[in-house]
């Protein structure tokens, strides 16, 4: 069985759900372990010592090193390699250092030469010692940014006197040259020369402006090196749209962002990656107690508990804010939860206020009781300029009337809803029309809305809210308003994962957690995302203590129950299928004693 099946546990006492005389039993409720990753069973491997190691980028970044060691072997003409990666000067000074450590440094050759200048001529000879003008010993270099004289070097006059300045090539001939691919991206006339020298394996002088040529000629030089240039996916995929020939015959890797914890030695090896991110910052090695709280962050960032990231940018903002609050210059769990609650309070202004437009109510949610056709959805929100995503419950509603069967979704008429939206509405749809089994059009129009959305929905994830409120409607039974939902459904009725998750269980708990928990509020999640909780210790206390709670979904049929108190389908007794099968019936075929009384006169002619 899979750590993640090991952390899903089911609680043993059943919820009681009483709903006008029906109690339902449930078993899909989580336990408190299950809401954030699992660090016990890593546990005896947090206190080991580990110090900087070199050799942990083979590990962590296999597939780059290969591609890397591969490129300093090549006997390609042109060698060049692609790396998927950000384009900061981490990213940059990072593949240096590895790049580095590739290279022979005990035999160093010489490359380049040695330009002699007089009055009337500049001739050229081979290097014969380290200290010629343009002499190389290979080596790695890089920059992030460029510009034509910064990477070619120049021809300068001053007072009838020429000196040539060596460039970022010259420096780099016969070793390795890493490159910004946005920057040459934003100047192709420099990736054009670039490219010649490499395809001719010689430099040769240019002037910079067109209208003042050289004042004398200027001998070339050969030269060669090897390219990587890195790039995000976009670039990446401009740079192959321009040079389609060169892009399929250069080598290809990626910076993964993140490692799968399939057992210690992916855990360890991520251990050690931390290790020397923070003794390259300059701080000593983490205690013991660091590691559970970096590693519930860390499963936020990735939204998965088995995936811990390996950006060294990320790493090292949460090591350098948590050192902030160390006083003894030891990194301990308490600096980085002080670094960690101190940055949410920060950057938690806009949530606070929207979350005051709720209890305040001039956004109306509700919490408490039951309604028919009005349930409690989960949205994420992010706007321009916030650093920080955060959950807002959204009040979905559903209004059924006597019709042609058209399902109106209002976002979408009112051209307020994306495309993903519009899919998932029709996809519910489809579920609900197949599991009625109807031989005739559905006698019902329907009309559901997010209330007090005043922009764009997009975004599958409210689909299983949607059907809940469509059926509430339907089968006039009230939803119990102390939960919410989030979930996409399939036209098999199975419930699908979603996207930000912990962000969404943990708004509709503030929410919940200041007007009064009462004890039988939560949330219904569907199964596949319960690998995806890292909760803050603020819900998993409430979930711990029975105060709030939890539940994971697999179909449409579990989530009825819970929300109305009556089983969707079954063979014997009342179930919300049959429900609005027979009013369906009755609305097709309409019994004779409820007819207007000036057609009374009729069921003198009706038999039976």
């Amino acid at each position: 069985m899979s750590a993640v099946l090991n952390r899903l546990k089911y609680c043993i006492m059943p919820l009681l759900f009483i709903q006008k005389n029906t109690i339902t039993l449930t078993n899909n409720r989580l336990e408190w372990r299950a809401l954030q990753p699992d660090t016990e069973r890593f546990q005896h491997l947090l206190s080991q010592a580990f110090t900087a190691d070199t050799e942990c980028f083979a590990s962590v970044q296999a597939r780059l090193f290969n591609g890397l060691s591969l490129l300093m072997q090549t006997p390609a003409k042109i060698p060049l390699m692609l790396v998927k990666s950000p384009e900061s000067a981490e990213y940059l000074a990072l593949l240096q250092d590895i790049l580095s450590s590739l290279i022979d440094d005990d035999n160093p050759t010489l490359y380049g030469g040695h330009y002699d200048i007089s009055d009337d001529a500049i001739s050229w000879r081979p290097a014969q010692a380290a200290a010629d003008n343009f002499a190389s010993e290979g080596g790695v270099h890089q920059a992030e940014w460029i510009e034509a004289e910064q990477l070619f070097g120049c021809v300068r006059i001053h007072q009838s006197k020429i000196t040539l300045s060596p460039g970022l090539v010259h420096r780099a001939n016969g070793g390795v040259l890493v490159l910004s691919m946005r920057a040459l991206m934003a100047q192709p006339l420099l990736w054009l020369r670039l490219k010649q020298i490499m395809v001719n394996q010689r430099f040769d002088w240019y002037s910079q402006d067109e209208s003042r040529p050289l004042p004398l000629s200027i001998p070339s030089m050969p030269m060669q090196f090897r390219l990587v240039l890195i790039g995000e996916r976009d670039v990446l995929a401009d740079f192959q749209e321009m040079e389609p020939e060169l892009a399929s015959m250069s080598l290809y890797s990626e910076f993964e962002d993140n490692i799968q914890l399939v057992d210690d030695e992916e855990f360890s090896n991520w251990l050690q990656w931390v290790q020397n991110v923070s003794h390259s910052l300059g701080y000593p090695s983490p205690a013991p107690d660091f590691w559970p709280v970096l590693i519930r962050e860390a499963a936020r960032y990735t939204g998965d508990q088995d995936t811990l990231p390996l950006d060294p940018q990320w790493l090292g903002r949460q090591l350098q804010e948590a050192a902030l609050y160390s006083e003894d210059n030891q990194l301990t769990a308490a600096n980085l939860q002080d670094a960690l609650s101190t940055r949410e309070w920060r950057e938690g202004f806009l949530p606070e206020r929207i979350r005051d437009e709720i209890l305040l109510d001039q956004i109306l949610i509700e919490t408490e009781g039951e309604m028919i056709g009005q349930i409690n959805a989960l949205s994420v929100m992010e706007f321009p300029g916030h650093p920080r995503a955060f959950g807002e419950p959204s009040r979905i509603s559903c209004v059924v009337h006597v019709g042609d069967g058209e399902f109106t979704d209002v976002e979408r008429k009112a051209e307020l809803g994306g495309n993903i939206h519009a899919k998932g509405m029709m996809i519910m749809q489809a579920w609900l029309i197949a599991e009625l089994e109807l031989e005739q059009q559905l006698p019902f129009s329907a009309s559901v809305v997010f209330e007090q959305s005043y922009s764009e929905v997009d975004g599958d994830s409210a689909s299983l809210a949607e059907l809940c409120a469509l059926i509430s409607a339907l089968a006039l039974q009230p939803i119990n308003q102390q939960l919410a939902v989030t979930g996409s459904v399939d036209q098999f009725g199975r419930v699908q994962p979603v996207g930000g998750l912990n962000e969404k269980i943990e708004g509709f708990f503030h929410i919940c957690n200041q007007r009064t928990l009462s004890g039988t509020q939560g949330v219904i999640i569907p199964a596949a995302n319960v690998r995806h909780l890292s909760l803050q210790q603020e819900v998993v206390d409430a979930v711990r203590e029975g105060k709030f709670h939890l539940w994971a979904i697999s179909n449409v049929d579990e989530a009825l129950p819970l929300l109305t108190g009556v089983e969707w389908d079954k063979e014997t007794g009342s179930c919300l299928l049959r429900t609005i099968q027979e009013r369906i019936a009755q609305m097709m075929h309409p019994d004779p004693r409820h007819r207007p009384w000036p057609l009374r006169w009729l069921n003198w002619f009706t038999p039976g």
